[in-house]
């Protein structure tokens, strides 16, 4: 934290030193001993001391104001303007979570008006006020998020969440908000616990309909899926691909590789047959909805349509796990798909020939040895059954 500190002052006039001040994450991850990404202070300073110091004025369309500086060291730098220095308190009585509410001065001096020192060494979450869902209710999201990494939400904060309907106040909030949370909790330690919470405390149907539908269908057959209802599986699911990956992206597509098991007629419970298939549109939908980059619903609909043939590849043609390896090259899914289907059926693992499958489907011609006169003679119909045909020679030549 020193070395932090004085990287800080390093940035302002020495005069102005006592008038700055860490805040929020940058304090509670430096008291954890945690790596502190991006640097948030408060600052009582003139404006135009802020522009000789490097900052720029950022306005957002649903964000306060701030400054903004970027050095490799310390990196990001995001600062909030006070008018006075006497205007730190209110501000921190402000925020959502006591262990945010904490402000550290360029000398190392502590100020926690919430004493949440003692709610850091324990990881327990409560909030600072008894408004503070109703200031913002996206804190809520925040909570379930900083769960899933670990932190209990305390016994009155829960109870401030249940006492509430907050699907309005909710509707109205920008998707990209909860996006950019539940992206965050993909990345925790605990990832399960914010799906979980979501759906025990009642909050974001209008954001993920599919979760609120999940605990009412069948996995499968019971002989297949002792665990009972889509919600169990895929909670299951998403926690075995969390131990091997903790990539976000191949969490998100663990969590939700059986959509397609959604679109099913009740009549045909409890088997799902054509759900990979299925799958592949909602999946985009789904995606789309919650305005995630294009690159996650094309990962996720080709998860969906994919991951159960990967357990089945003993029993595949050649010509069927090439297309297949073709399908994740082009999806850009080769490292995730196999560990969502591991994880999707416990026991098994990558096939042993999946990433030489990957290296011959996408041979072209010069590569498997055909020359232009042979491609010549050829009708331009049939160019493309001999590639396909001398990929799998190619396959089959090292097996």
């Amino acid at each position: 934290m020193t070395l932090l500190l004085q990287k800080i002052q390093s940035l302002f006039p020495p005069e102005f030193h006592n008038r700055i001040f860490l805040v929020g994450g940058s304090v509670r991850d430096s008291l954890l001993h945690l790596q502190i990404k991006d640097v948030d202070l408060l600052a009582a300073v003139p404006e135009e001391i802020l522009k000789q110091s490097g900052f720029r004025l950022v306005c957002g369309k649903t964000t306060e104001p701030i400054w903004f500086r970027h050095d490799a060291d310390p990196g990001n730098v995001e600062l909030t303007r006070l008018d006075s220095v006497d205007r730190l308190e209110t501000n921190l009585l402000q925020r959502d979570f006591t262990i945010n509410a904490m402000a550290m001065g360029l000398d190392g001096r502590l100020i926690d008006p919430f004493h949440a020192r003692q709610d850091l060494e324990q990881r327990i979450l409560k909030t600072c006020s008894g408004t503070a869902f109703q200031d913002d209710p996206l804190r809520i999201i925040r909570a379930f998020r900083f769960a899933s990494d670990g932190w209990q939400i305390s016994s009155e904060t829960e109870q401030s969440i249940r006492s509430h309907d907050w699907s309005g106040q909710l509707a109205v909030l920008p998707v990209e908000r909860f996006s950019r949370e539940m992206i965050k909790a993909l990345g925790g330690g605990e990832p399960c616990r914010f799906f979980e919470l979501l759906v025990s405390m009642d909050i974001g149907r209008h954001w993920l309909a599919e979760l609120f539908c999940m605990p009412q269908i069948p996995a499968g057959p019971l002989q297949h899926h002792p665990e009972g209802d889509l919600l169990t599986h895929s909670l299951q699911v998403l926690q075995r691909a969390a131990d091997q990956s903790d990539d976000p992206l191949t969490r998100f597509c663990a969590f939700f590789h059986d959509i397609g098991k959604l679109a099913t007629d009740p009549a045909h419970y409890p088997k799902h047959h054509g759900h990979d298939e299925a799958g592949y549109q909602p999946a985009i939908a789904l995606c789309e909805r919650l305005a995630l980059p294009a690159s996650w619903g094309r990962a996720l609909a080709w998860i969906s349509r994919l991951h159960t043939n990967l357990n089945r590849w003993t029993e595949l043609r050649d010509s069927t796990k090439l297309r297949i390896a073709g399908q994740a090259q082009k999806a850009g899914i080769t490292g995730m798909l196999p560990v969502v289907s591991a994880a999707d059926k416990p026991g098994t693992a990558t096939p042993p020939e999946w990433h030489r499958a990957l290296l011959v489907a996408v041979m072209n011609s010069e590569q498997l040895n055909i020359s232009q006169d042979q491609m010549a003679a050829l009708p331009a119909s049939k160019r493309v059954g001999l590639i396909e045909q001398k990929r799998i020679e190619q396959f089959r030549s090292v097996l």
